[in-house]
Order: C-alpha cells, then structure tokens, then sequence
C-alpha cells in the first residue's frame, strides 16, 4: 500500500505581502493573513507611544501579534523615509494589505508588483473616511459592510474589488458592529488577496457611481459628540449607540457634563421641554424633541466612572433639572 505524504508548500513560491495596520481590529485581518495559504513577509506599524498614567511606552496591538509569532517588524516615524523605504523594498513584497493605518505617500503604494489592498469599513463609495462604522450607526443605517480596493492618490477613492456586507440591529453600537465587521473583513481581505493574485477579479471604479448621493465619514471630534436633546428619541437613539463605547455622546447638566453610555426611546411621552429629566424608582428618563421618553440605562458623571442607571440613582435626584 502507497502512501502519499502530504508535501509542505514552498514558502519561495508563495506570493508575498507586507501587511500594514494598528488597532485591534487590523489583528483580526493579520492573522487571516498569516494562516492562509499566502506568505506575510513582514509588518509594518506605527512605533509605541506612551499610554496610561506612568506614560510608558504602549505597542500597537497589531506589533504585539507580529512579535508573538515571529514576523518581521518596521516602525517607521515617518514613511517617505529613505531608511523605511529601502527596508520595505527588501521585502520584495507581491502586494501590500492596509487596514486601519496611516495615509500611505505615492512611493509606498506604488511598490509592489500587485498594487496595495486596503479594507474600508463601508460600502465605498459610502462613508469615506476616518470613522465609516460610528456615521453608519448615528444615521441609523440597517445594513453596512466592508470593502477591499486599490489604493490611489484621494483617500477612500481606489477601485473597488470585493465588498461584503450584514445587517444592523437597532440596538447594535459602533463596538458591535466593530467586531463583527473586523471578522468578515478579514476573510474578506484574504479572499480578495486570493483572487488578486489568481487574476480572478474585476476592479470596478467608483466614478461608476453617482456619488453625488453618498455619504461622508469624517473624524469625530469632541464637539461632534455633544446630544441635541431637540432630537426625536429615534435619531437620539442612534447618535448615543453610534458613539458607543467610543467617543461617547454627552451632554451638559449646568456646567458639568455627562457622557451617555446606553439607553433606549420608549413610547412614554412628556409635555416638558426638551431635555427635561424624569426621574423616579423605574428609572431615569429624558424628553426628546418629539416629547419621547428617553430611557437612560448606562451614564458617566463628569470625573466619575460610568454606572448602571440603578446604581446612579441612588444617590442622586436629578428630577425636575434638565440636560442641554
């Protein structure tokens, strides 16, 4: 009886890719990567900042998964540096992957032989930009996704190759929405690579679109964050789960802020203006613009640590006194 053994692939035969990415949500794409059939030759990520209260320096999730299994590293401060470039360029990498990192300069992208992948977290040409899951939730979208495209000159404009995408539930945050996305991107992304390199694939541009209809997704500063109690209870909704777990909407009580966590709109109604605070044993409530209740159910006092509302309420009585 013959037996076949099964003969491991030659890793010089394999195409190469230099992937690129920070935040946890880049790891999940990494490690896709890395347990494919393709050959990462090497990460590049931002270098450690400081972090916390003893400042010391923090590695980006995406370098701690690059050292815990052994894959070449590059941190560059600046990525037109000549020292970065010529490293890179000894890689001799097939393809660059880019998810969630910096805006790369013409001499990076245009190194490899097959171009450069990023993976947006929306439908491009919808929600281009820097925060393309918190605007899909403020607005109160039913569906996102995620896209894989070449890389091009204008952020967010590159020819589109693969898209996929999932429902929104309407109590769903950015922070669940994140997650899911950072899984189906990443098979996604591997699944684009595949195709890429097998030329099975059409990049489609996105000047095919009416892009007069498409929306932005620019980078959420604090005072984009800040509730219009005016609102109807459904768009107050939105905004407060589309910033969760980060920013965070808040809101002023006097001269004092509170960052609303989590809640929910209720069909209980108030004459009282806008913002009005309701407070009994069930809870705590805030009028809308629609004269909806707003159930408030995690809240964070200005320098306090967030709390359960049934905590909250506790020790304090903000009946009568109003949110603007």
């Amino acid at each position: 009886m013959e037996i076949e053994l099964e003969v491991p692939p030659n890793l010089t035969q394999l195409k190469r890719i230099v992937f690129m990415g920070t935040p946890d949500f880049a790891v999940a794409s990494l490690k896709a990567l890395h347990e494919s059939e393709h050959h990462v030759v090497g990460v590049v990520t931002v270098a450690d900042k400081p972090a916390g209260r003893g400042r010391k320096l923090k590695a980006s999730a995406v370098k701690e998964y690059a050292v815990a299994h052994d894959i070449p590293l590059l941190q560059p401060l600046k990525l037109k540096d000549p020292e970065f470039t010529d490293a890179l360029k000894a890689w001799n990498a097939d393809l660059f992957a880019v998810v969630a990192f910096r805006m790369l300069p013409e001499v990076v992208w245009q190194m490899p032989k097959y171009g450069t992948i990023n993976l947006h977290g929306s439908l491009l040409p919808d929600y281009r930009g820097a925060a393309p899951i918190h605007w899909a939730v403020m607005n109160g979208d039913e569906r996102t996704g995620c896209s894989t495209f070449f890389i091009e000159k204008e952020i967010d404009t590159g020819n589109i190759l693969k898209q996929a995408e999932f429902a929104i539930g309407v109590n769903d945050t950015t922070g669940d929405v994140h997650d899911t996305m950072k899984e189906m991107g990443a098979a996604l992304l591997v699944e684009t690579c595949t195709n890429v390199f097998s030329g099975t694939i059409e990049a489609v541009p996105q000047n095919q679109f009416d892009l007069l209809n498409f929306r932005p997704a620019p980078k959420l500063f604090k005072e984009d964050c800040q509730l219009d109690w005016s609102k109807p209870a459904s768009q107050i909704h939105n905004f407060i789960r589309g910033l969760n777990p980060f920013p965070s909407a808040w809101t002023f009580l006097g001269e004092s802020t509170y960052k609303i966590h989590f809640g929910i709109p209720t069909e209980r109604t108030s004459n009282a203006n806008p913002g009005s605070i309701i407070q009994d044993k069930e809870g705590m409530y805030v009028v809308c613009g629609d004269h909806k209740l707003y159930s408030i159910l995690v809240l964070q006092p200005q320098g306090k640590r967030r709390l359960e509302v049934a905590d909250f309420i506790l020790g304090h009585d903000l009946n009568n006194e109003a949110f603007s």
